[in-house]
């Protein structure tokens, strides 16, 4: 075989994804939250692209004072001297003494603020979390420096739940004690507040919380040290034959078990709460719906007057800046079009499953229809993977609440009579009847199935089951309450 190079034309077709198509679809499957940080990431780099500022059409206080004419023998308003206005007078304000004594009610403008203004307290950027609270406990415990050092050594290895991540030979490794000692350290710093703190796993925690109620010999602290798995899954007729006792002092048992707290750090947790921001608003409006995408918070964004005219007249700018300005300004310009393209999208995807799902914005979840990517996509005439991307971490604000738009597609399960009727409908109304359901005599996945029947929504039993895992819902067994 002989070895040779030469050349052969070739014709064939294929998709090459260009920087500005990957910055399109990023674009597309961003929600509102990213897409914010993207715009600003864009206009910090691309100087080519700024911010539409609105033109302010009033004249501002201070230049309407400043234009103002002195009356006939004074001085003008802006700059008359304020008596006692001096250097030595100005020395003697203490500001730190001003910052600390601040008073919510003064008001400038000497009108009396309403009651629910802010206090000097809301301004503060975070809020003491577990670590400060139990140091700020410390001194109450009368420790030495050593003993406290200790102290210190184990509110460090607390998580977030509380709970205690080192073991006593981790304590007599750094401090070089004896377990004794540890010992003695950690049950002082387990009775500080909050009940249950600095426990090693949820046992202890309650343990400690029933110790501190005074019901270390009580059926309750019993089922928490020695039948701890048989609470988790609500078999209460095993721990009555266990413990010796009846159902019905053991579920009285329960009811205090239940007051308890499992996880005694959280309530101080200072972790900052992550809302969900809608990125398509739908209103009714006179009996007919209304899209509105949420365009809050999202600069209007512009290519710069001063680089276009500089790019213009090309004074005073050599190749190489020539090239970089009108590279950034493509840049600017594809990044607007993906923008607005982007809106658009969201726009005639939310259309389309208005559309399709009407019932469910007129009725609720329980008219949710069956619908598939494949139906949105043809129904506006783009790709099934462009709807997905588009319904991706995206969320709509509707008459029934909010909701992922995700959640509008679901597969199609045949009823009786020949219909099809979403799975997420099923879902819902196997919902529905285990809420109203007798906890005495709760509903079995047979019992179920057999209702959804005679809705004529043909449910096999392990289908109820499937749905049911997938609704977090535990089995018969665990949900009967005698």
């Amino acid at each position: 075989m002989v070895l040779e190079l030469r050349q052969q034309l070739k014709l064939a077709q294929k998709l090459v994804m260009t920087p500005q198509l990957r910055q399109a679809i990023k674009l597309l499957q961003l929600n509102r939250l990213e897409l914010t940080d993207a715009l600003q990431a864009e206009l910090e780099q691309n100087p080519l692209l700024e911010e539409a500022a609105e033109e302010a059409n009033q004249t501002t206080k201070s230049d309407t004072l400043a234009n103002q004419e002195p009356e006939e023998g004074g001085e003008p308003a802006v700059t008359a001297k304020i008596p006692g206005e001096d250097a030595a007078t100005l020395a003697e304000i203490n500001w730190a003494d001003y910052v600390n004594t601040f008073d919510s009610d003064l008001s400038f403008a000497r009108e009396t603020p309403p009651a629910d203004a802010p206090s000097q307290f809301d301004f503060i950027s975070s809020q003491p979390g577990l670590k400060a609270h139990m140091q700020w406990q410390l001194s109450d415990l009368d420790l030495n420096d050593r003993e406290l050092d200790i102290a210190m050594f184990i509110i460090g290895n607390l998580d977030r739940h509380g709970f205690l991540q080192a073991d006593i030979a981790d304590i007599c490794a750094y401090a070089g004690c004896s377990e004794e000692a540890a010992l003695d350290i950690l049950q002082r710093v387990q009775q500080l507040d909050p009940p249950g703190i600095a426990a090693r796993d949820i046992r202890e925690s309650l343990r400690l919380q029933l110790s501190r109620k005074g019901l270390e010999d009580s059926l309750a602290y019993r089922i928490v040290s020695d039948h701890l798995n048989l609470l988790e899954t609500r078999n209460y007729a095993l721990i009555a034959r266990k413990t010796g006792a009846t159902v019905k002092a053991v579920m009285k048992e329960i009811e205090t078990i239940s007051g308890l707290v499992p996880f005694p750090g959280n309530e101080f947790s200072n972790e900052q709460t992550n809302y969900i921001v809608p990125d398509v608003y739908v209103f009714k409006v006179d009996g007919e719906y209304v899209i509105q995408l949420n365009n809050d918070g999202l600069p209007q964004l512009k290519l710069s007057d001063d680089y276009l005219r500089l790019l213009r007249e090309k004074k005073g700018l050599n190749p190489e800046s020539l090239g970089y300005l009108r590279d950034k300004q493509r840049s600017a310009e594809w990044f607007i079009k993906s923008l607005q393209q982007r809106q658009r999208t969201i726009y005639k995807v939310m259309e389309s499953i208005l559309k399709f799902q009407k019932e469910f914005f007129e009725h609720g979840p329980s008219h949710l229809k069956p619908l598939i990517l494949r139906d949105v996509a043809e129904d506006i005439g783009m790709h099934e993977s462009t709807v997905s991307r588009v319904t991706s971490n995206k969320y709509a604000h509707t008459p029934q609440g909010i909701y992922e738009l995700k959640y509008f597609f679901s597969t199609a399960v045949a009823t009786i009579n020949g219909d099809t009727v979403a799975s997420e409908s099923i879902r819902n109304r196997i919902r529905q009847l285990v809420q109203s359901e007798n906890p005495a005599k709760p509903l079995s996945d047979n019992k179920i199935s057999e209702i959804l029947a005679r809705e004529n929504i043909q449910v096999a039993r392990r289908t109820v089951a499937k749905y049911r895992d997938q609704l977090g819902i535990l089995p018969v067994k665990f949900r009967r309450k005698k």
